[in-house]
Parts: structure tokens; sequence; C-alpha cells
């Protein structure tokens, strides 16, 4: 494994508790698999969408 998607790993970790049990397996999945840049990108739409989530329950 390369040493980007070992300390991609590390980071993805830090978020396990923010991220479904399906959305890690499939995040770890795809960095083990070599598609580290997917990924990532994946991750940030999934964060994105938590913040937007629990933004939009504070106005309403």
């Amino acid at each position: 494994m390369h040493k980007t998607n070992s300390i991609f790993l590390r980071e993805l970790r830090k978020y396990e508790d923010h991220l479904t049990k399906q959305q890690f397996k499939t995040l770890r999945g795809q960095v083990i698999n070599g598609d580290c840049e997917g990924a990532k990108k994946g991750l940030k739409k999934i964060l994105n969408r938590r913040m937007q989530d629990e933004h939009t329950k504070n106005i309403c």
C-alpha cells in the first residue's frame, strides 16, 4: 500500500464517528483498492451534506 493511502486511512478513522458503518467500509475499500482520490471526494461530499443537515435543523 502506498504511503498516501495509509495516511488517508488514518485521517478516515478520525471521521469514523461521523460516518455510518457502510460509508466507512466503502471509503476504506476505495482507498485499499487504490482510489484514494475518489474516497477523498466521497468523504468531502458526506461531510458537507452532514453539515448542511445540521445547519438546517438549527434554523427550523
